[in-house]
């Protein structure tokens, strides 16, 4: 469709920038009134209400994809979420460690992002490493680790999606909306909260549709892409390194337009303040969260928002698979941490109690 729109002078991966940057200010802005991360909903001491937020994004991001597949704007058919292998070490262990990491870090990638344009520097600190790791675990040191557990798969055929169930695709969509919904709806949330979860979640089929329709191209393809913080998070700290080599993509804009989204509303709202760690062991703990969540989001295909918010609507078995993990990964840690911190016999509030920034 991109050659019907007018452009002569630029390319649709430079319009795919410019779009990731107004879908990334949507979502940064609205994450930052909102309060949204999956952290939260998991073991937040306000998981009901986060939850609620997170499972109405959720419902629309569904039948929003669903839909667009339905009208035969995008097809799901070859993306990489459809394996006819499931590569089940990776994907469990991956969301099993991303859980685990995003207790240490008290926030998953997107919520970290979002509490980085207002002002937390140790949100920053771990977004840094996390894209390091992230990226060493994509094409450096730690790739051939990732090549080897991928390796250890499950053949399960046309049950890579969803899809295949009875029913078909749009009653599956509508089934897992409707529960959203549910859970939605009795979580105890205002209209406004559950507006803005909404609107997140309509940013997943828009992000999906712009990508993969409307900027489509023929002659000169581009990935189609959605919300995703994991590999956007390397490929924009590859380009922060070597931009004169290494051209912006949908993932740089993406991560640029959050952190813009979440300063200007932090700014306007009053809520922009600085912080940082408090203590070496603070310290330590942030920076091994963002290693766990650095190679466990690229082994289990995404973290709480690319697996999880923009993966499940595709209805892909891996995606499923990999945000339980996630969502395992996160219930063991902060037990192992609450088990310890009453074991030493600490006074201060233990992370289930603690707010998510």
């Amino acid at each position: 469709m991109f050659e019907t729109l007018g452009f002569e002078d630029t390319t649709a991966r430079s319009v795919s920038v410019l779009f990731a940057l107004g879908v990334g200010i949507l979502f940064g802005g609205l994450a930052q009134l909102t309060r949204f991360c999956f952290r939260r909903a998991v073991v937040g001491a306000d998981r009901r209400l986060a939850a609620g937020v997170w499972a109405m994004a959720l419902a629309v991001a569904v039948l929003g994809t669903q839909v667009a597949v339905a009208l035969g704007w995008i097809s799901f058919g070859e993306h990489r979420l459809m394996v006819a292998d499931l590569p089940v070490a990776a994907v469990v262990l991956g969301g099993l460690m991303f859980g685990a990491g995003m207790v240490l870090t008290r926030g998953c990638v997107s919520r970290l992002m979002v509490l980085t344009g207002s002002g937390n520097l140790r949100a920053l600190v771990v977004i840094v490493i996390f894209a390091i790791v992230a990226h060493a675990t994509l094409k450096g040191v730690l790739a051939p680790l990732r090549t080897w557990i991928g390796g250890l798969t499950v053949p399960i055929g046309d049950y890579s999606s969803l899809a295949a169930l009875a029913g078909g695709p749009l009653v599956v969509a509508a089934l897992i909306a409707l529960v959203a919904v549910a859970v939605a709806l009795k979580s105890g949330n205002r209209a406004l909260p559950l507006l803005g979860g909404a609107l997140i979640g309509a940013l997943v089929p828009l992000a999906w549709v712009g990508t993969g329709y409307v900027l489509f191209d023929e002659f000169d393809p581009i990935a189609m892409e959605s919300l995703s913080f994991t590999a956007p998070s390397a490929e924009t700290l590859f380009y922060t390194l070597a931009s004169s080599a290494v051209p912006a993509g949908f993932g740089t804009g993406l991560v640029g337009g959050v952190l813009i989204g979440a300063l200007v509303t932090a700014l306007l709202s009053g809520s922009f303040h600085w912080q940082s760690f408090e203590s070496p062991r603070q310290t330590v703990r942030y920076l091994s969260g963002a290693v766990l969540m650095g190679v466990g989001g690229v082994l289990a295909g995404g973290c709480t928002v690319g697996a999880g918010l923009a993966g499940i609507p595709t209805l892909s078995l891996a995606a499923v698979l990999a945000l339980a993990s996630i969502a395992a990964g996160g219930l063991a840690a902060n037990a192992w941490l609450n088990a310890a911190a009453s074991g030493s016999g600490a006074q201060r509030a233990t992370p289930s109690v603690q707010p998510a920034e």
